[in-house]
């Protein structure tokens, strides 16, 4: 079942992006930080939207959504973020089922005009599941600036 996460799923989802940072870029995130930035987001959705995937009463994925306005297109871009599969439940499509939620979700509300996600230059086999859910990689290269705290 795939629901809108709630405050009562928070210990899981800071679990879940510990776990995915170390995992994807070996990074050892700080605890009460990632802490506060979920709980953040659980409590206003202008900050960003968390979904899970529930599975007996157990929260065994999620995937995080924050909007972007185009002024361009007049509507909201849905950037996919943060998500994450328990890895005992990997390659069983709940990736899948999570990004035809949201998709879903994107093409019922007027103000959303598209999907977009980031992924790891090297990340091949992430590159071929969004290909074949129908994405493309755009011409976009992506650049950043981070205030170190």
């Amino acid at each position: 079942m795939i629901r809108k996460a709630m405050l009562r799923d928070l210990s899981d989802l800071v679990q879940f992006n510990l776990d995915l940072a170390k995992e994807s870029e070996d990074l050892t995130l700080n605890y009460d930080k990632i802490y506060q930035g979920v709980k953040a987001a659980l409590v206003n959705e202008d900050v960003a939207m968390y979904y899970v995937y529930e599975q007996d009463n157990k929260v065994i994925g999620q995937i995080m959504l924050t909007k972007e306005w185009s002024d361009w297109r007049n509507g909201y871009f849905w950037w996919i973020q943060s998500v994450y599969i328990d890895k005992k439940f990997r390659r069983q499509g709940i990736f899948k089922a999570l990004y035809e939620y949201v998709k879903s979700q994107a093409e019922e509300n007027e103000q959303v005009c598209g999907l977009r996600l980031y992924v790891e230059r090297n990340n091949d086999l992430a590159k071929d599941t969004y290909l074949a859910l129908g994405m493309i990689e755009t011409h976009y290269l992506l650049y950043e600036w981070e205030k170190n705290n």
